[in-house]
């Protein structure tokens, strides 16, 4: 069990190691990636919020971009991960803000631990969905306010904002391919995990 275990640790080690020894070009579709759904965001809700607003939304979905940007390969970058695990935090978030309007602290506990809980059970792990849950507890009024609005935009807006621009940016070059599930849009298809490109990040040793 603990030679496995070590595999594994040794595995995901390298891949995430592998990511960072990418060449200059994919540093700079990386970039401009990055750059454009962040940028495209900002723009778009800085028409409807205030600049402190913005930080809060930007600071959840900048978490977002170091996945599905930088670590492009990851379970916890798929689409079904970004989306799903976004909006079921943003659905957790104010339903608790809402039975637990007057104590903060309380809420936004529980609004994390919860959505942790629902991501693993729905299989949507996404790390930065726990940021969007807790915002829909600390935000500015204007963003309270918003109730359930706040999980259509700006969550899943800036969600698929960012996830559309990564398909396109992430695609650009022969040596990244993203997302891993090319069919992630069939709802009606079973969930696989898709395994990392055979080839790829090829261990040494490794079985």
């Amino acid at each position: 069990m603990r030679g496995k275990l070590r595999r594994h640790t040794r595995r995901v080690k390298y891949i995430l190691y592998k990511e960072t020894l990418i060449d200059y070009k994919e540093h700079i579709w990386t970039f401009i990636g990055s750059f454009c759904g962040i940028g495209l965001i900002g723009l778009l809700h800085s028409q409807y919020f205030t600049a402190s607003d913005n930080l809060f939304l930007i600071g959840s979905f900048g978490a977002s971009s170091v996945l599905i940007y930088g670590v492009i390969n990851s379970p916890l970058a798929q689409p079904r991960n970004l989306l799903g695990g976004h909006v079921l935090c943003a659905i957790v978030g104010v339903t608790v803000h809402k039975l637990i309007p007057n104590e903060i602290w309380l809420s936004s506990a529980l609004s994390v631990s919860l959505s942790i809980v629902f991501m693993q059970i729905t299989k949507t792990l996404h790390p930065p969905g726990g940021a969007t849950a807790l915002i829909a507890n600390i935000g500015s009024p204007a963003i309270i306010s918003m109730g359930y609005l706040y999980v259509l935009t700006p969550v899943f807006s800036g969600a698929f904002i960012l996830l559309m621009v990564a398909i396109f940016f992430n695609n650009r070059t022969n040596h990244r391919s993203y997302p891993n599930n090319k069919k992630w849009y069939l709802l009606h298809q079973r969930y696989k995990r898709q395994p990392v490109k055979q080839g790829l990040y090829k261990i040494p040793g490794a079985k």
